[in-house]
């Protein structure tokens, strides 16, 4: 038997790969329900590994590439690509990141129309990352739950994990050294005036924007360099540039309705790169930082491995069957 503290995002990843591998896994969660008290659940959902390099290590590339696919069989995900642009006072930017990342075809005014009729004459100029795509975060994190119960993995929710266990998946509880809060910051919106169907990324020395859809004229904002340790709610500061960041994208989204704010404490180490790592007899997976749903298929398949090592076809058929 395997024992998992916490059903968050990694939890649930690990507990996925560990069931595929034909192993008996209980998971102990606090909360009551699927990401009740994780910090995912504030996530934009973005599997964009290309576009991420532009301040992140190779290693992102490298882990999140599969991401999509590891996603798709389990919930929706969109494959729209991420369009990348700038104001024209900050198309210097542009240029920037297009140095920083690979992956991308560059696209002018025409084109950025053709890919999002909305923002026809809005930028001049535009990157596009055609193989990146994007989920609803907390959809994933209910059907991920659902899938591994049907796998036959017991989640005791309502329960705090016992002193000892397998795999520690608790973030900022985990007791690691060189662990560090960076908060994250969000916003939804309604506006069903507003159609756009894939990730946008609008570039800004101040405030970078990520807007994500989540269909029915729901958007996702949030800010890609907000670092601060504070667990209070979002700041009237923060929401008010995020929002100016949003109109400026587009006009139309200064009709929309506020339907829901949102922070969380997200798990990093000192390079941003999640880790596996044993202390006093349990494996701990942390420090996923804000590329949890990119990289927590991959990291997921490492502590699997590392827990139980995949051996022939034959051997995984016996152990499904025992």
């Amino acid at each position: 038997m395997i024992t998992i503290a916490g059903a968050g995002l990694a939890g649930l990843a690990c507990a996925y790969e560990l069931a595929q591998r034909g192993a008996a896994v209980t998971v102990y969660e606090r909360g009551e329900t699927p990401g009740d008290s994780s910090v995912a659940r504030f996530a934009g959902g973005m599997l964009a590994p290309w576009c991420e390099r532009e301040s992140a290590e190779a290693e992102v590339i490298t882990l999140g590439s599969r991401a999509s696919d590891w996603w798709a069989k389990v919930t929706p995900v969109h494959r729209r690509g991420t369009l990348v642009v700038a104001p024209a006072r900050d198309r210097a930017e542009l240029t920037r990141f297009a140095r920083r990342t690979s992956g991308h075809r560059s696209v002018d005014g025409a084109g950025v129309s053709d890919l999002e009729p909305a923002l026809s004459g809005r930028f001049a100029q535009g990157l596009f990352f055609a193989d990146e795509a994007h989920l609803d975060p907390r959809r994933a994190l209910r059907d991920l739950a659902t899938r591994v119960q049907e796998m036959g993995v017991e989640i005791r929710y309502g329960m705090p994990a016992p002193a000892r266990v397998t795999l520690d998946c608790t973030g900022m509880a985990a007791p690691l050294p060189g662990l560090r809060p960076v908060r994250g910051e969000m916003a939804i919106l309604h506006c069903p005036e507003v159609d756009i169907s894939r990730t946008l990324r609008l570039l800004h020395p101040r405030m970078p924007l990520y807007l994500v859809p989540r269909g029915d004229g729901y958007f996702m904002i949030g800010g890609t360099m907000i670092e601060s340790s504070s667990d209070r709610p979002v700041t009237l500061r923060s929401l008010s540039e995020l929002l100016n960041a949003a109109y400026a994208l587009h006009p139309g989204l200064a009709e929309a309705s506020v339907v829901e704010t949102g922070a969380g404490l997200r798990p990093a180490f000192a390079d941003n790169l999640p880790r596996l790592c044993e202390q006093d007899g349990t494996l701990y997976l942390n420090g996923l930082y804000r590329h949890g749903f990119l990289l927590a298929p991959a990291m997921a398949q490492q502590a699997a491995g590392r827990l139980i090592p995949e051996t022939s076809d034959e051997d995984h058929r016996e152990r499904q069957t025992a």
